[in-house]
């Protein structure tokens, strides 16, 4: 990186992995109310790999004229503040991109972003682990808001796939909306969703009173709903059609500064789980984004710019 600019991972023509460039971009000074971060970590997430495929391209949300930036969520340190910030310069801080559609993201050096949407971290988690737990953390909180809470004639909540990212905070959180929370996932994944506090199954029949689904299974996951239940899925672009009274409805995560706060808080006190699979170096994002569709993996890959 140079005085005036800084790498970033991009796609021009997407096609998977073999087309992520690390280019130079110019540096942007915060305006006011922005600061700028030096990022030190940036989580991998399963958006991340259609971004780079080309599927949101593909469906009309990505109109960049000459690359599209990679990357939702980021941690790092303060290393500039715009007019009207009161954040000191050398905070470290976590926070979301939010948006497919911009010229770089957080797979890069340098973010320049709104200080409402930032963080501080704090001191008991470091900033790789902190990288994992804006976008996954405040979309298992913003799926929450659109269930809302348990009325009391339907509480049993499943959520699918929730030996995962969002899955797993949602099963945590969801509890303290007043819903009686089962998980769905692997059976190898038992000990992990029992440890959540929620109850387990690897094989859902129908009748759930609500369903969170985390997991995307989508069309299965609806028809595991009770009449006049509610759906919450985390695929916006292609939620399933209402039926037979369900309240369907899907998830768009964005940043939420004051939220995160909370769920960074939680995570140093070990109530919420963010795990850490492996840290790469920015270089290496091709690498990492084919191990992460491969799937399988427990806990997000991290890059180091």
């Amino acid at each position: 990186m140079s005085a005036t600019t800084f790498r970033a991972a991009v796609v021009r023509t997407p096609a998977g992995p073999d087309s992520i460039e690390i280019i130079a971009v110019p540096m942007v000074e915060p305006g006011p109310g922005q600061v700028r971060v030096r990022i030190a970590a940036a989580a991998v997430n399963p958006v991340d790999l259609g971004v780079a495929a080309g599927v949101f391209h593909g469906l009309g949300l990505v109109n960049q004229p000459n690359w599209t930036g990679l990357g939702w969520d980021f941690a790092g340190t303060v290393v500039a503040t715009g007019p009207g910030v009161d954040l000191a310069v050398g905070s470290r801080v976590a926070g979301l991109v939010a948006g497919f559609d911009r010229d770089y993201g957080t797979y890069a050096e340098q973010v320049v972003v709104p200080v409402a949407d930032v963080a501080v971290v704090p001191d008991g988690v470091d900033l790789i682990t902190a990288s994992t737990v804006p976008l996954n953390g405040l979309a298992a909180a913003q799926i929450l808001d659109l269930l809302g809470d348990a009325p009391a004639d339907g509480r049993r909540l499943l959520v699918t796939g929730a030996a995962g990212a969002v899955g797993g905070y949602l099963t945590v959180l969801a509890a303290e909306r007043g819903w009686n929370v089962t998980g769905l996932a692997r059976e190898h994944d038992e000990e992990f969703v029992r440890g959540l506090g929620a109850d387990f199954t690897a094989d859902a029949a129908p009748g759930w009173d609500a369903v969170a689904d985390a997991g995307a299974l989508q069309q299965a996951a609806l028809e595991l709903v009770r009449d006049g239940g509610r759906f919450v899925g985390v695929q916006p672009s292609s939620q399933p059609p209402a039926e037979r009274g369900v309240a369907v409805t899907a998830v768009v995560a964005h940043p939420d500064g004051t939220r995160l706060a909370d769920l960074l808080t939680r995570t140093a006190s070990g109530q919420l789980p963010a795990r850490v699979h492996a840290v790469v170096p920015l270089d290496q994002v091709a690498d990492a984004h084919r191990a992460v569709a491969k799937g399988g993996v427990r806990g997000r890959y991290v890059l180091q710019p």
